[in-house]
């Protein structure tokens, strides 16, 4: 069958699937709350138990961290993400799942050579280039003031 590139434009066009972006935004909007809200609730915990704004800050995202990469190795926060999306990426949640998913995929290769060298496949470059970002941005205001 030969067809022109307007055919086959307007033929994949007809096959391909619809895009449901209005669904996956209200969906990751409604995870990715319910997350921060946990997070809220997390600091209000710690804060009734005596902790400053501060520390109970820290400890609700020590905690956040804690239970990403916990619902990872369960296998849970997969799940989670393919119904969530974007919700599950953004928040600090989503960073210890692109620690630890890498960490237990390659752990079979070895501790040093599997997890260790694999853990910051995904987050590495996030990392750096955050670091990096914040230099030249700290640089920058310190050249040029405020």
């Amino acid at each position: 069958m030969k067809m022109t590139n307007e055919e086959y434009k307007r033929y994949a066009e007809r096959r391909a699937p619809r895009s449901q972006t209005a669904g996956d935004l209200l969906r990751a909007f409604l995870y990715g709350g319910a997350i921060c809200c946990v997070g809220q609730g997390l600091i209000d915990f710690f804060t009734a138990r005596g902790l400053d704004a501060e520390t109970a800050g820290t400890a609700a995202s020590i905690a956040l961290i804690f239970l990403g990469a916990a619902l990872t190795a369960l296998g849970v926060y997969d799940d989670l993400a393919r119904r969530a999306g974007a919700g599950t990426l953004v928040p600090i949640t989503g960073f210890a799942n692109s620690v630890a998913a890498p960490a237990l995929e390659f752990k079979t290769e070895g501790f040093i050579t599997g997890t260790a060298a694999k853990m910051f496949v995904i987050a590495g470059p996030v990392i750096v280039y955050g670091a990096s970002a914040g230099v030249i941005y700290g640089l920058l205001l310190l050249l040029f003031g405020a």
